[in-house]
């Protein structure tokens, strides 16, 4: 268990970069926005790609970053149960959900999602609007996300796996939202 421990140490350290990636994707989306609609409403100058790039880091944000909150433990999830029950059976509906739901259509995203940034990459994808942007390399975050978001959830799952061992200690803190 303990080079499974490793690899999950590695696959965070990898996620909590990607994390970075998608923070700072946050800021630039926001600096882009507002620069763009400054221009557009002052001087009346508009530009696709930077309409496009807006949207692109949005994807980032997202597909980069879900990796991350799955590591920090705050995804969403259906609290119907879970924060009603012991932190053991809360491992146990974690290991659970992540080997029946989360890694096979995580698995099976990044299965689907390759070919389609391959195609695009191969063609040379560019974008319908005039002046927008390559497509091919946001097509790429897809399944580099998928692939993240599997890593993280193998990760996830030796984490619990172990700590129902008795191995390690997790903590399975969970707060219900305030809505």
């Amino acid at each position: 268990m303990g080079g499974l421990l490793a690899f999950s140490r590695a696959v965070d350290a990898l996620n909590a970069a990607f994390g970075r990636i998608a923070d700072w994707c946050v800021l630039l989306a926001c600096l882009i926005s507002a620069g763009n609609a400054t221009t557009r409403y002052l001087i009346h100058v508009s530009s696709n790609s930077m309409l496009e790039i807006q949207w692109y880091l949005f994807g980032m944000m997202v597909l980069l970053g879900a990796s991350y909150t799955l590591r920090m433990n705050e995804h969403v999830r259906v609290d119907l149960v879970y924060g009603a029950v012991s932190d053991r059976k809360r491992l146990w509906i974690d290991a659970i959900g992540m080997v029946f739901f989360l890694l096979p259509v995580t698995v099976y995203m990044t299965y689907l999602s390759w070919p389609f940034f391959l195609t695009s990459f191969k063609q040379w994808e560019g974008s319908q609007n005039a002046g927008g942007l390559l497509v091919w390399p946001i097509k790429l975050v897809m399944p580099l996300g998928f692939a993240l978001l599997t890593l993280q959830g193998l990760s996830e799952l030796i984490k619990r796996v172990a700590a129902l061992q008795g191995l390690i200690t997790f903590e399975s803190k969970y707060e219900k939202p305030l809505q």
